[in-house]
């Protein structure tokens, strides 16, 4: 599984995807940085079969009105410290995978995940 982790959540996030043994890109991995447009990021992430990973409700909204991205990942933790954040992904990273091999949206939380059909 790829995934393209957005501008909101931290570069470490995608450097702890890939000791995970995913391939993981950050946003300022690309040529704009975490300026990059919105429409770029679901561009790149449908071209390159990654899952976007953000925080941002924009990519919900393009989900549900255009089908893009493809696959999406919504962190809705809201404002959490980044040491909370990884103790999260660490008790869902198995759960997210294995949603996503019969879903395109997954959205967690602090408490749970919310596969989308």
């Amino acid at each position: 599984m790829k995934f393209l982790v957005d501008a909101q959540l931290p570069r470490r996030l995608s450097l702890w995807l890939m000791k995970q043994g995913y391939d993981a890109k950050h946003t300022l991995e690309l040529p704009l940085g975490n300026r990059t447009p919105d429409a770029d990021l679901i561009a790149i992430a449908d071209r390159d079969d990654r899952v976007l990973v953000t925080k941002d409700d924009d990519f919900v909204q393009s989900f549900f009105v255009s089908g893009r991205p493809r696959r999406l990942l919504l962190v809705a933790t809201g404002n959490i410290t980044n040491e909370d954040l990884f103790s999260i992904w660490q008790k869902h990273m198995g759960l997210v995978h294995n949603a996503f091999l019969a879903a395109q949206f997954v959205e967690f939380s602090k408490a749970e995940i919310l596969i989308h059909q």
